[in-house]
């Protein structure tokens, strides 16, 4: 069965998608009976001459409309429902308008929702022009700030259901809608005169679907509340919550078009849940430590909303209620932990989940525990004054928790709405104000700073444009530099770009573009001296992530330039900058340096175009041998020749073919002056099989796929069934193994409620000891098969390779590497490297245990091991945190292993991780493709 194509914002060449692939789809359980009560009810009305809505007193509630409360037991509203219902409310409410932002991933509606007053909606275009001049007051007079602050509204942006197993969030935004639109209190008309709600009814509509089918499928059987086989969201499931900062999916770019672009609000709160055994409500200020760089005004601001929360709370009597605590203010760059450094008091609140999805759960007093950050006990204290004693647990509890904050945080903005306008200037202004003074940053990095330069002049320059693109998207400013220039003693060619931090985004600018140290101190470490880790990643620099060089400069650039002001769709897509084709006497060059080159290749493959590799012509084939040729990485092609990894297409292919191909790709084809010689080999287009299992799916293998269709890679997700030596040989030359346990790989568990819960045993997956077998003949009989961090531990154990992971095995206190980027030594000269630099960063994910480093195993075959990529002897990292480094010292992170007549390919590290690490996607790709780069 199919996939619908996801349309990313950071697709190669728009609208390009090969063949994508899902698992089965759930059939829906229960019929909607929520909808087809309230069609037939307009009817019946007419038919008595009554208005519409007359017999449910005007606008229906959520009760009326879905036929029952929102978070009722084992009851969920499914997105077409809720999709409906809220178009209803648009119609019906002068209070609310639906925005409808175009197709989720998998052509599902993604909504938003503007509420406030009749009058304030019907100037719309006046308000977002009054919070434009707010949050970029950059040439606004001190007239114009007071206007702004006098005629404007507070604008608070709050998100649901972006994890789709959370499932109360977007049961709570039918009802908080509901009560927005019907209620006529005196506080609910202030909140409506005095701010402007974007709601994200479901930032993940397909999520939303399909874990409600899953529910109401799984209602009434031994499987009630169980986990969901698949992904939720269909290429990354629970990682979209670590989008926001690169924006790879649709969804995400569509809330980025809100929070960071087109209003910029007040306030956000993204709305979750969290483990069930302890608090039963987190709501904000964030526990220690915070990542520095923002306006301190907006750590101040998310103290200020969460005490509201906490007092109404308790006001109403609610219990359970933690704050300062569970959630540290450093964390991932997705929407509530990046908006901070957009001046956006960004907010997160977490309900206690009942781990069945709408099937309710009960808990014993002693069943409940503390938490390691600032709640260590389970007993009152000054951030858990009234713990909840324990008993029955339920949707509908989440939904009031959640409701009431949701309400609150509007209370305060609506009461103080001048002060927070006016905080809203103050925060944008200091930052502009500190960046124009050029004054230093934190957290390690020493030194003015005016802003940074991103050299024209790139190993993979395409790369770097796709950088700028995601700067964009999160609406910094970005400079384009016409001309050749000098400064601070470093030459630059024409079209390099400024990014000034003497702007409002400084704090965000900071994070993606400057190096990162994590705090290793008393809020980083318990009692006992063992480092806590950081919720995610250490670090989130852009530059390295992607393998762009970025110059930090002390002073500001005082050059011609010109704001980059590219377009963007509906997707946040940028037009391709088209490559040119410029034919010579022996064909065409593309440029293997460029991730973007593979692209090529495979529509070429599409066309029928014959394409060949360049050779390194390795010395028997072991790490740091030279180059046969001559030529290296980083020799002009035009003057030199090819370098080794470049591709080459002959003077025959059909000139409206490249034309079209280097038109929306962006790459060039380059003049062939003369034939080369020997050391070409074709290239052909490889069968690619991937495994792909249940278990809740594997976020890694998502991310995985979403790659491969971008750059055009046709594969095939493989199955349980499909892990036999016969299907393998006889169908595929490439097996890919993203990251993953083995004991998750290998399953089932003998324990069913050990992995994934009561799940129907035809969705407890694992291959097993058959499976393993025909991987090991696959790569015996001459296939290749890759393995991503963690999952080349199958081939290590079950293949006897003589290498070892050094890694293993090793207490946090003596290695921790909680998301770091690393120093590598590339052999440029290896296939399976061609293209990369000489000196690159890799990536170690956060998960300890996921990464590994490789050390060879003396045995008698030692030259049927190439050292790939090797760490740097000292001075490892570059950003994040890191301890024992010692341990990486001179090992390597990628090698290749051959066995029979095949090869593993060990890459210890992701090197695609959530597709944020271009940089190192090379690596992959090389074994994807055949002759030099691949399999022989």
């Amino acid at each position: 069965m199919q996939f619908p194509a996801h349309s990313p914002a950071h697709s190669p060449t728009p609208g390009f998608r090969s063949p994508p692939r899902t698992p089965p789809r759930i059939p829906s359980g229960a019929p909607s009976r929520g909808v087809a009560q309230f069609l037939i009810l307009p009817a019946l009305l007419a038919l008595l001459g009554l208005p519409a809505w007359a017999g449910a007193q005007g606008i229906p509630s959520p009760e009326e409309f879905f036929g029952h409360r929102m978070g009722a037991d084992r009851e969920l509203a499914h997105w077409d429902e809720l999709s409906e219902y809220y178009r209803l409310l648009d119609r019906e409410s002068p209070r609310l308008q639906v925005v409808e932002m175009g197709s989720s991933t998998w052509g599902n509606d993604f909504l938003v929702l503007l509420v406030s007053s009749p009058e304030n909606l019907a100037r719309l275009d006046e308000l977002q022009a009054i919070n434009a001049l707010l949050s970029d007051p950059r040439g606004a007079s001190p007239d114009g700030i007071d206007r702004a602050v006098e005629n404007g509204v507070v604008v608070v942006a709050q998100s649901f259901g972006l994890h789709s197993n959370e499932v109360a969030a977007t049961q709570t935004a039918a009802e908080l809608a509901y009560d927005m639109v019907t209620r006529d209190d005196p506080g609910m008309m202030q909140i409506l005169e005095n701010t402007l709600s974007i709601l994200f009814p479901s930032l993940n509509p397909d999520g939303t679907g399909r874990i409600t089918d899953w529910y109401r499928q799984t209602v009434g059987t031994p499987h009630e509340g169980s986990a969901i086989p698949w992904l939720y969201h269909p290429y990354i499931g629970h990682n979209n919550n670590r989008d926001a900062f690169m924006q790879n999916t649709v969804e995400s770019v569509y809330a980025a078009h809100f929070l960071f672009r087109e209003w910029v609000p007040q306030a956000y709160i993204d709305h979750h849940e969290m483990g069930g055994t302890s608090a039963r409500f987190y709501i904000p200020p964030y526990a220690e430590p915070i990542r520095p760089d923002g306006d301190p005004l907006v750590w101040r601001e998310m103290n200020w909303y969460g005490a509201h929360m906490a007092y109404r709370l308790e006001e109403e009597g609610y219990s359970g209620v933690t704050s300062y605590s569970m959630f540290s203010g450093w964390g991932h760059f997705g929407f509530h932990w990046i908006t901070p450094f957009h001046n956006i008091a960004g907010m997160l609140t977490e309900a206690a989940r009942t781990g069945r999805l709408a099937t309710p759960v009960y808990l014993h007093g002693d069943q409940l525990e503390g938490n390691r950050r600032q709640l260590e006990t389970y007993e009152p204290q000054v951030n858990f004054p009234n713990p909840w004693p324990g008993g029955w647990w339920r949707v509908r509890d989440i939904v009031e928790y959640q409701k009431l904050s949701a309400i609150a945080t509007l209370e305060i903005a609506s009461q103080n709405r001048e002060m927070v306008l006016r905080n809203a200037w103050r925060k944008a202004q200091n930052q502009i104000d500190r960046g124009a003074r050029a004054e230093p940053v934190t957290a390690g990095v020493e030194g003015p700073v005016a802003g940074y330069l991103v050299p024209a002049g790139q190993h993979d320059p395409l790369t770097a444009r796709t950088m700028v693109h995601r700067l964009l998207l999160q609406g910094i400013d970005v400079q384009e530099i016409g001309e050749a220039f000098v400064h601070e003693g470093r030459s630059y060619e024409a079209g390099s770009w400024y990014v000034t931090m003497a702007q409002p985004k400084r704090g965000v600018i900071r994070w993606l573009l400057d190096r990162t140290f994590y705090p290793d101190n008393h809020f980083t470490r318990d009692r006992d001296g063992n480092p806590i880790r950081p919720y995610d990643l250490a670090t989130h620099t852009m530059m390295e992530f992607m393998g762009v060089r970025v110059d930090r400069v002390a002073t500001p650039v005082d050059r011609p330039m010109t704001r980059v002001a590219w377009p963007l769709d509906a997707q946040g897509r940028i037009p391709v900058e088209p490559g040119q084709v410029a034919a010579g006497s022996a064909g065409y060059v593309v440029d293997g340096r460029l991730n973007a080159a593979f692209l090529v290749v495979n529509r070429l493959f599409d066309e029928g175009v014959e394409v060949r590799r360049v050779d390194g012509a390795r010395d028997g084939g072991g790490a740091g041998t030279g180059v046969g040729t001559g030529v290296g990485p980083g020799t002009d092609a035009g003057a030199s020749g090819p370098r080794p990894g470049d591709f080459l297409v002959g003077g025959d292919a059909p000139l409206e073919v490249l034309e079209r191909v280097a038109r929306e790709t962006g790459v060039d084809f380059s003049p062939l002056a003369a034939a080369p010689g020997s050391n070409v080999r074709p290239v052909e287009r490889l069968r690619i099989g991937m495994y792909h299992r249940y278990n809740g799916g594997s976020m890694d293998e998502g991310w995985t796929r979403m790659m491969l269709e971008d750059f055009g890679f046709p594969y095939d997700s493989i199955l349980d069934p499909g892990m036999t030596a016969s299907n393998l040989t006889q169908n595929y030359d490439v097996i890919l193994l993203p990251n993953d346990p083995l004991e998750m790989m290998l399953g089932p568990d003998p324990d069913p409620l050990a992995m994934g819960g009561n799940v129907p045993p035809e969705y407890r997956s694992g291959f097993g000891e058959a499976g393993v077998e025909a991987l090991e003949a696959f790569v015996r009989g001459g296939g290749t098969l890759v393995t991503f961090a963690q999952a080349g531990d199958l081939p290590i154990r079950r293949f006897s390779l003589p290498v070892r992971n050094i890694l293993e095995g090793l207490p946090p206190t003596e290695y921790w590497d909680p998301g770091v980027t690393l120093r590598t030594r590339v052999d440029t000269t290896h296939p399976a490297a061609y293209g990369m630099p000489e000196e690159a960063l890799v990536l170690f994910g956060f998960q300890q245990g996921n990464n590994q480093a490789y050390e060879v195993v003396v045995h008698d075959h030692n030259e049927r091991v190439d050292r790939v990529v090797e760490f740097h002897d000292r001075d490892i990292m570059e950003s994040g945190w890191l301890l024992g480094e010692e341990h990486l010292s001179g090992k390597a992170a990628m090698v290749t292993v051959g066995h029979g007549e095949g090869q593993v390919v060990l890459i210890g590290f992701r090197p695609q991780h959530r597709l944020q690490t271009h940089g190192t996607l090379k690596v992959v790709f090389n074994s994807l493709v055949s002759g030099p780069g691949g399999p022989e």
